[in-house]
């Protein structure tokens, strides 16, 4: 059973749904078939939306073997493929975006529930077509925050390659950190943070950033949490400024853990989520938006 229709306002890759949000016109979102399991992802975590295969996603567990997971758009695994040269700590996002190689996954080994890890990694392989055929070693490339270990599940690619990560909240306040313009292998890079965090303290549980992506225009930011995904302008947000554009309310969809979330085409939002523990299958969920 489909659940109902919900009224917010979403970005979208069509212009129509950018311009609804960016005049607070509500366009009215609806799930698609509800939520649906994925047995084969008990842990998905992240989430992003291939340039090379229309309708494809990527996703991964956050422990466990250093695979990448190809979906379609109704959330069905159609491949795996396994990244070579990489170790899994605490893969919490996957991102894609350009690079030397045309178009390429980002993987981000970021998370660090008690705040202890010296470097975080990223990982870099030229993105799969069609045959899922396996990528080259990855390029590795570790950085520091500059102001002590941060735990963090939400790193944002720009379309011209620009990283950054958005911390959590669980260990401190929720901020933005940004990798330098030219990534560097084989040395640790110190991260910058951008302006100041969203608030002075940690945020409810519920508050926390989970994922995030940027609109493949460029123009948007969708930050997600457990219960709401919060839009910003990406001129805003980059910029250090958290000036939320729009909010939906997420909590009706009833996922056991919403984790993840991807921008799709023709008016459509990607999430994904764990399956609450104990090996239950990881969840998908398809929004439409008109």
């Amino acid at each position: 059973m489909a659940f109902p229709v919900v009224a917010a306002a979403l970005a979208s890759l069509t212009l129509g749904f950018f311009a609804q949000l960016a005049s607070n016109r509500p366009p009215a979102c609806q799930a698609e078939g509800g939520v649906v399991g994925i047995p084969q992802v008990p842990e998905a975590s992240g989430l992003a939306a291939s340039l090379r295969v229309p309708g494809r996603l990527w996703t991964h567990k956050d422990s466990g073997e250093p695979v990448l997971f190809a979906l379609d758009a109704r959330g069905a695994v159609t491949g795996r493929v396994t990244i070579p040269g990489a170790k899994m700590e605490d893969w919490e996002a996957v991102a894609v975006g350009q690079c030397p190689a045309g178009s390429c996954v980002y993987i981000a080994d970021i998370g660090d529930n008690d705040a202890r890890r010296k470097s975080i990694v990223i990982y870099r392989v030229a993105e799969p077509g069609d045959r899922l055929e396996s990528p080259a070693a990855a390029d590795v490339f570790r950085a520091a925050y500059p102001d002590g270990p941060q735990d963090a599940e939400t790193l944002l690619v720009t379309p011209d390659g620009r990283l950054f990560v958005v911390t959590k909240g669980s260990t401190g306040p929720v901020a933005l950190y940004g990798f330098p313009r030219e990534l560097r292998a084989g040395a640790i890079m110190t991260l910058e943070r951008i302006g100041q965090p969203i608030e002075s303290k940690k945020p409810e549980e519920r508050d926390r950033i989970t994922d995030g992506a940027v609109s493949p225009d460029g123009r948007w930011v969708v930050l997600r949490t457990h219960a709401s995904l919060r839009f910003f302008r990406a001129s805003d947000l980059l910029s250090g400024k958290w000036r939320e554009a729009s909010n939906i309310d997420l909590r009706r969809l009833g996922e056991p853990q919403g984790e993840g979330v991807a921008f799709g085409s023709g008016g459509a939002m990607y999430l994904i989520g764990e399956g609450g523990g104990k090996g239950q299958p990881g969840t998908f969920v398809r929004l439409t938006c008109q």
